[in-house]
């Protein structure tokens, strides 16, 4: 059994994304900036959707991972109060090489319809960033996974139609040549009035309670201190910053660490049950009940 050896354990493996946003959240960690007591963390970067499919077997302690994700890994793990990705008001994008043609981007409606004949290249099928689109068009689109950071490419090469982009693309779609057809996360807003929950940090259920309230203080802590020592945090995150100058990556750090990140608080916990509340409704996510947040 888990429990009769994580109990003991002073070594907890921590996956995250290698983003600036991650890296500047875990900043603290990484560097020792502040005390651990007696635990000690192995930092594992991989990119979302495979952070989301070995949360699906229960590989690491600690992980970053989609809030769609976590509909499908609830019975392993529990949500930590911090370590949130909010849009609020803004998110994931549906960007097309820049001159085709498109429908009256003023409506939903139009935006929808056209979107049903069009091929897109998606981050990942367990990502939130796929189950905002899907909720969305209320139906699944004819899509293709594509790595985050290669559907610009794929688009340009006629692979696909339509790219619905996360992190970093978010700031440099136009600079790359693309225009957008529509922000999920103001259109979430707009339906909800809420941010759009898409990422968040989960910790095993297999860790003693006592023990998985100590780990949150200390991640917490963690994302404290690099609000508190901004400059040092995204110049630790800089290398992890693809096509970003130090102007550019500090924008997108504050768009993904912000209050939301150290608490959800009412408001984020209300969206996240509003958002896969709806993802049960249409048939997109199993029945999740109550959400468990770490104390």
């Amino acid at each position: 059994m888990w429990a009769s050896t994580v109990r003991f354990m002073n070594l907890l493996t921590l996956g995250h994304s290698p983003d600036p946003d991650d890296a500047f959240m875990f900043f603290a960690l990484a560097e020792g900036k502040i005390p651990t007591g007696r635990w000690r963390f192995e930092h594992i970067l991989q990119d979302i959707q495979t952070l989301n499919e070995r949360a699906t077997r229960g590989e690491l302690h600690i992980s970053a991972i989609s809030i769609h994700a976590y509909a499908h890994v609830a019975d392993k793990y529990a949500l930590l109060p911090c370590g949130a990705s909010m849009g609020d008001g803004y998110g994931p994008m549906l960007i097309v090489r820049r001159g085709k043609a498109l429908p009256d981007l003023s409506d939903f409606g139009a935006i929808r319809d056209w979107l049903g004949h069009q091929r897109i290249a998606v981050p990942g099928k367990m990502t939130s960033a796929f189950l905002a689109l899907k909720l969305f068009l209320y139906t699944e689109p004819m899509h293709v996974v594509v790595p985050f950071d290669k559907i610009f490419s794929f688009i340009e090469e006629g692979n696909a139609d339509v790219g619905l982009i996360i992190h970093e693309g978010q700031l440099t779609y136009a600079r790359d040549g693309f225009d957008l057809v529509l922000d999920l996360g103001a259109w979430w807003k707009t339906e909800t009035g809420y941010p759009l929950p898409l990422g968040g940090n989960v910790i095993r259920k297999d860790i003693a309670p006592a023990d998985r309230s100590e780990i949150n203080r200390i991640l917490f802590e963690s994302i404290r201190y690099g609000l508190d020592h901004r400059a040092a945090g995204v110049a630790h995150a800089m290398p992890l910053a693809r096509d970003m100058d130090e102007t550019l990556a500090d924008k997108f750090i504050g768009m993904y660490v912000n209050d939301y990140t150290l608490d959800y608080g009412d408001t984020g916990r209300a969206a996240i049950r509003e958002f896969l509340g709806r993802g049960e409704q249409l048939g997109f996510v199993p029945p999740l009940g109550e959400l468990e947040f770490v104390e």
